[in-house]
């Protein structure tokens, strides 16, 4: 018998889950802070027709893009003359399992099955557990789903509830958990007990398959417009969806500007028990979107494939109370009810429109479907149980775990800009920090990649970190 204590699993960890993801990582590794992320990517054995092929075979990909034209007319009365963008979303909630996710899980799970593994195993509490659990029941493999859902008086929120049923719905065993540490050591210890694929959100099968949908979004704007959208906005949080969707856009040849959208929730730590329930959105905000895209490799595999710094051209945050909002909006307005992740975006592509020519396009890249415990209604209730104040007034204004201000007039709703300078010196920092030798001439040179800046860049950002 092995030993399963939390010190044993996590000395372990590396064999675990080299043995479960079928990828040895250290072929890529340099010995310091650079890494071959393209040959990386490029291990997959797949180019992105054969990621259309699997998809399709699974009946995912070529969702609809819808112009939300009331949007756009009620984006324009509050725009300067000449002012306000078409707006568009990618209906991605149209995907078997609901999200966008279902693209990422679709090559994992295509993998594991031509692998031979009985079975996958994913950590996570959102959309990407039914996506996993979805495609695992087409596949015909069995499904593990572990999910951090409560709070030490096992409490849990609405939406994670959810997702769990919706887990559930397509055969997984779900294992939910108390928030803390043992998310990760039991998802190792399920994956050395059981064999399964570890179906990680942050491998490189996971975000080559999300490449399709900023390609799809290319070739339906040319097949009906003749020409490419002038920017696109995607939910950020572990950064996979971006990153997936910039690297299909520029396979297809657009350079579309990359805005990465978070819900703004500042002040709360995502580890902490008497917080975990004082925020109303477990995704796409910025408890996960900021250390993420700071530090990449803090996540469940050994080199995180999703490195969103590499190519968001813009970060905005939005409030919990527009993203309610937004959701109310989308609704009345253009008769599509969704889920808030998709809906962060469209708070962000509501307000950037307004910067934007008449004659340009916006695209929402995402829509994830709504359930019991997605909707507003369930979500505003938790909130209130739990000493959250809610009311209309200035989303400004708004301070998270306190209360939520909803909107009262549309032209309060605002994207807020995030220094991304700032953003790219915490990661070279960060990057400093987890050597302890100088960088290297490669190291340099990734950095260089990491931030979209040139070795000078990084250079005179060392030079001030060690003032």
């Amino acid at each position: 018998m092995k030993d399963v204590s939390y010190d044993a699993i996590m000395s372990r960890k590396a064999e675990i889950i080299k043995a479960a993801v079928g990828m040895d990582y250290s072929r890529f590794e340099s010995g310091s802070i650079a890494f071959d992320y393209e040959g990386m990517m490029k291990a997959t054995g797949f180019d992105i027709n054969e990621v259309r092929r699997i998809q399709e075979s699974f009946s995912i990909g070529h969702t609809p893009l819808i112009e939300l034209k009331n949007i756009t007319a009620l984006a324009r009365k509050m725009a300067p003359k000449g002012k306000g963008a078409r707006i568009f979303i990618k209906d991605e909630a149209a995907n078997p399992s609901g999200s966008f996710k279902a693209r990422r899980a679709a090559t994992s799970i295509y993998t594991a099955r031509e692998m031979g593994y009985k079975g996958a195993l994913a950590a996570t509490s959102g959309n990407y557990g039914a996506a996993v659990a979805s495609i695992c029941a087409m596949a015909g493999l069995k499904c593990i789903i572990v999910q951090e859902c409560y709070d030490s008086r096992y409490v849990g929120q609405p939406e994670i509830i959810e997702k769990a049923r919706k887990c559930e719905a397509f055969g997984a065993e779900v294992v939910q958990l108390t928030v803390g540490p043992e998310l990760f050591y039991e998802a190792l210890r399920l994956l050395e007990e059981t064999g399964y694929f570890n179906a990680s959100l942050y491998t490189p099968y996971g975000i080559i398959g999300v490449e399709t949908l900023g390609y799809e979004i290319v070739e339906q704007f040319r097949d009906r417009f003749g020409k490419d959208p002038d920017a696109v906005v995607c939910t950020n949080a572990g950064g996979g969806n971006l990153t997936g969707t910039a690297r299909g856009l520029r396979k297809a040849g657009c350079s579309a500007k990359v805005i990465a959208a978070s819900v703004n929730l500042s002040g709360l730590h995502m580890a902490s028990d008497t917080q975990f329930n004082r925020k109303s959105f477990t995704t796409g905000h910025t408890g996960f979107g900021m250390p993420f895209s700071t530090w990449p490799d803090r996540s469940d595999v050994p080199r995180s494939a999703a490195r969103p710094l590499r190519y968001m051209d813009r970060y905005v945050t939005v409030a919990q109370g527009e993203v309610f909002y937004m959701t109310e909006m989308l609704a009345s307005l253009e008769g599509l009810e969704r889920g808030p992740a998709g809906d962060t975006s469209l708070a962000a592509a509501f307000s950037v429109a307004q910067e934007m020519d008449e004659d340009q396009c916006i695209v929402v890249q995402e829509t994830e479907y709504t359930g019991a415990g997605k909707h507003v209604n369930p979500q505003l209730a938790f909130a209130r149980k739990n000493g959250i104040d809610i009311r209309f007034g200035d989303p400004k204004d708004e301070t998270p775990g306190t209360n939520i201000i909803l909107p009262a007039h549309p032209s309060l709703i605002k994207a807020r800009d995030v220094d991304i300078d700032h953003m790219r010196r915490s990661l070279i920092k960060n990057a400093i920090a987890s050597v302890h030798h100088a960088p290297t001439k490669q190291d340099m040179e990734f950095l260089a990649q990491e931030v979209q800046r040139d070795v000078p860049y990084v250079e005179k950002v060392m030079a001030e970190l060690k003032k």
